[in-house]
């Protein structure tokens, strides 16, 4: 049986006497986009932040590519390829499109960058951060200063700036919010081209998107596992439309 790509084992979390992550216990398979779903307080989000290391777990183990990860820093498990999108770096609003995505490059190789020079000269940076907006369709805006972005062009921005650092594994946190119907769509198409490229953990409200991409989903109630399996199974499965679906798919 092939490992699993990112392994949690029993990961739990408190703030004070809340308990926001119980006992969570969860495999994913390289090149799946796996969704992770539930109810506002259910402990996404405070999960996807353990797994990019930005909080640490009370108990339990995170295991990345065969390596205990649980006490690395995130700048580490970003070299390890773990990279969380939308919270790699902020958006520099007065640099070009481009020059935020060179930052990430320069991140991950660390060779030098003078963007306060001529950092379109600088090709080591700016092939593969052309590269990065060529795969989230925003290459034809590369000269352009990220503050003059649309929302859901600052959304593929940020995507563009994780596939920079060249991850094997990407958390998306909420990847559609504040997005109207057709960005959403577009969002969605861009997100299907990259599945099976590398792995995908997917935080997601929108529940159409997350059926339309997901090959496994996980329902996070309360803290827990509901269930985990096949779209087609969570959508019929009744426990799961009680706790959390319900209207949302009618």
């Amino acid at each position: 049986m092939t490992e699993p790509l990112l392994r949690l084992q029993s990961l739990s979390k408190k703030f004070g006497s809340l308990i926001v992550t119980d006992n969570i216990t969860l495999d994913f398979a390289a090149g799946e986009m796996h969704a992770i779903i539930g109810p506002n307080g259910a402990g996404k989000t405070t999960l996807i932040n353990q797994i990019s290391g930005l909080i640490a777990p009370d108990s339990g183990s995170i295991a990345f590519a065969g390596a205990d990860v649980t006490a690395a820093p995130p700048e580490l498990r970003a070299l390890r390829g773990l990279a969380r999108s939308f919270q790699i770096t902020s958006i520099l609003p007065g640099f070009s499109v481009l020059e935020n995505v060179a930052l990430a490059v320069q991140a991950r190789t660390g060779s030098s960058l003078r963007f306060f020079g001529r950092a379109a000269d600088e090709a080591a940076l700016n092939t593969p951060a052309l590269a990065a907006l060529e795969q989230t369709g925003i290459a034809d805006r590369a000269k352009l200063r990220a503050g003059e972005l649309s929302h859901g062009e600052k959304r593929a921005l940020e995507l563009a700036i994780a596939l920079a650092m060249q991850p094997t594994l990407l958390l998306l946190d909420e990847p559609m919010a504040g997005m109207g119907r057709e960005e959403a769509e577009r969002q969605v198409d861009l997100l299907n081209r990259l599945k099976g490229r590398l792995t995908m953990v997917l935080v997601e409200h929108d529940m159409p998107a997350v059926f339309a991409l997901a090959d496994r989903i996980s329902v996070l109630v309360r803290g827990r596992v509901l269930t985990t399996g096949r779209p087609d199974d969570v959508r019929a499965d009744p426990q799961v439309i009680t706790a959390y679906l319900g209207e949302q798919m009618e």
